[in-house]
């Protein structure tokens, strides 16, 4: 028997049927239909929410996301009539931020008017990101993507690599990803690789028996021991001694190993996860590192993005860490827009831990609490991003061409060259711009504004 044009299902039974949170949109971003797990996340009633505008409901802001720089669902979907995932930040019934991956999908009705269908699938919680005084922050692309490899990689035991350059933050992303995975209840234990010298490295990390060597007068557990079942995170695993590499190996292989000494073979269930910032291909290449060892510990490789790839984040951990000072010393940091732009600028060679020390810095040397350029004391400006060394502009054939930089040219100048340069290069399309320049398209209204920058192209959108 053939089925009648009218549906003969109820929508709000359907919806309710899934785990995760969903919700219908209408045009005008109101909510008219959420399921319960949708509710629940939210600590409100279906009653209550429908009616609603989604962006206050998940994201607190009287806005729309796209209005505040951020990739929008609704958005795309409306425009494309085609699905469109991305990666945000919501809020929860406890106002607490909470990583999500957002998959919206168009949905008619049954007069053929479109509806967003949005379901949200949750990745990370406030919580999962580190303590109030060391926490994984932003919302770049680049870092929400990162957040969701690293969760995805928790759910298993497969041993993990981080890459990264020096200071993005490995150690918080290992402690990260252990605290997401069944093992969070169980030790966590670091060992920098890089401190710890060849002739106690084995001692330090498989343990010894009383008489191993001149002047051991007891038995010491190694902390692979110590991370019984729960997780061993080796930082700068590039360093470790070439003669070490095949007992590391053996370990991880068998979980069977020997404490310096003993004779008697030990067994321990471990999660390993290993961060560099060298390039362990290459070492493999030179014969630095075993090749057998980097198989094994690269089970799944995870780079973390430098802060000069993630520039939009800068605002929030530098609010982050003026409340941190706050915290400790009981005074208000506050930093200017001035400030905050040149930051915004710079390249950081060191990353986070850099920023860190530059804004302690610029705290304990300002006077009445307030941060200006002049006290952030940045190791090399000519690193700037507003390519004060390379300064680009157009020549007549409307081609970027670099010119010999002119020194005495504020930064301020050059940020507004940079971009009147990349609005001609783009036609006016200030989305791609932004996207260059790593900055929201609200950061970048703003600057247009400031620099009194208007060009008019076939897009602008």
């Amino acid at each position: 028997m053939p089925y009648s044009n009218r549906t003969p299902f109820n929508l709000q039974s359907i919806i309710d049927a899934s785990e995760n949170g969903f919700v219908v949109i209408d045009r005008n971003y109101n909510i008219v239909a959420a399921n319960k797990a949708y509710c629940k996340a939210y600590g409100i009633d279906s009653d209550a929410i429908v009616g609603h505008k989604c962006h206050q409901v998940s994201h607190h802001s009287d806005v729309p996301c796209h209005l505040n720089g951020e990739d929008c669902p609704h958005k795309q979907v409306f425009a494309t009539k085609e699905p469109h995932q991305v990666l945000h930040i919501h809020f929860d019934h406890n106002n607490e931020e909470e990583h999500v991956r957002i998959k919206g999908s168009p949905v008619y009705g049954t007069d053929g008017e479109l509806f967003l269908g949005e379901a949200v699938f949750p990745i990370a919680k406030s919580d999962d990101m580190g303590c109030d005084k060391q926490r994984m922050l932003g919302t770049s692309p680049s870092f929400l993507a990162c957040i969701e490899e690293m969760s995805g990689a928790a759910m298993s035991d497969v041993p993990i690599l981080l890459n990264g350059e020096s200071g993005v933050g490995k150690e918080l992303a290992a402690k990260f990803i252990h605290n997401k995975s069944d093992r969070k209840a169980q030790p966590f234990i670091a060992i920098d690789c890089a401190s710890i010298s060849e002739g106690i490295f084995e001692s330090e990390l498989f343990g010894h028996e009383r008489g191993a060597f001149t002047g051991c007068v007891g038995r010491r557990h190694g902390l692979i021991e110590a991370s019984e079942n729960g997780t061993l995170f080796m930082d700068e695993i590039g360093e470790i001694p070439l003669a070490l590499q095949g007992r590391l190996l053996r370990a991880l292989e068998t979980g069977f190993y020997r404490r310096l000494g003993g004779r008697e073979d030990l067994h321990v269930d471990v999660r390993i996860i290993c961060a560099t910032h060298n390039n362990l291909r290459q070492m493999v290449e030179q014969g630095t590192f075993r090749a057998d060892l980097y198989y094994r510990i690269a089970g799944i490789s995870i780079t973390i993005p430098p802060l000069r790839e993630r520039r939009a984040d800068i605002r929030p951990i530098v609010k982050a860490l003026l409340d941190t000072t706050k915290a400790q010393n009981g005074a208000a940091g506050r930093i200017s827009d001035d400030a905050l732009e040149v930051l915004e600028a710079y390249d950081y060679p060191g990353n986070i831990r850099e920023l860190h020390n530059i804004i302690q810095k610029a705290v304990v040397i300002s006077t009445g609490g307030m941060i200006t350029p002049d006290l952030l004391k940045l190791n090399n400006f000519s690193s700037m991003r507003a390519h004060s060394v390379n300064d680009i502009s157009l020549n007549g054939n409307g081609n970027s061409t670099k010119n010999t930089p002119n020194t005495n040219r504020s930064l301020t100048d050059v940020e507004a060259t940079h971009i009147e340069s990349l609005l001609h290069q783009h036609d006016g399309h200030r989305a791609k711009v932004a996207e260059e320049l790593r900055i929201s398209e609200r950061t970048l209204y703003r600057k247009l504004k400031q620099y009194n920058l208007q060009y008019v192209g076939k897009s602008r959108a």
